[in-house]
């Protein structure tokens, strides 16, 4: 049984994006959460920010390490999930749902995303 959704896509940085329209939803994958262990502090950036395509925006850190953060889309940051400030958690126990990390208004079709099969291939490489 799969534990990435197929209704969302996923970048080779380990985030997820799931389209809505001209927005999209970011977080980190179950892979990342699984590899970082128990995350305990999130820096996201400020709402209306931009983003560029596979940049930096931001950094989770965990007990195990503390890894970047790179927005698998361009546009602009409409929301950031405030909840993590306090439960930074969320982002291990469910990473697809409450531990969401952004809301982006997107510049563009995101390009070089894999679908969840694609995804679970790679993770398999790695």
């Amino acid at each position: 049984m799969t534990t990435n959704p197929a209704d969302i896509l996923y970048s080779k940085s380990h985030e997820w994006v799931r389209i809505e329209g001209d927005e999209a939803v970011v977080g980190i994958t179950h892979f990342a959460q699984e590899s970082l262990g128990d995350i305990t502090y999130v820096e996201l950036p400020a709402v209306g920010g931009e983003l560029a395509e596979h940049a930096e925006f931001g950094s989770v850190e965990s007990v195990k390490a503390a890894s970047d953060l790179y927005s698998p889309v361009a546009g602009s940051v409409l929301a950031v999930n405030g909840a993590l400030e306090d439960t930074p958690e969320l982002c291990n126990s469910a990473p697809y749902g409450e531990g969401w990390l952004l809301r982006v208004k997107l510049a563009r079709k995101p390009e070089g995303l894999m679908d969840a099969t694609a995804y679970e291939a790679f993770c398999a490489t790695v």
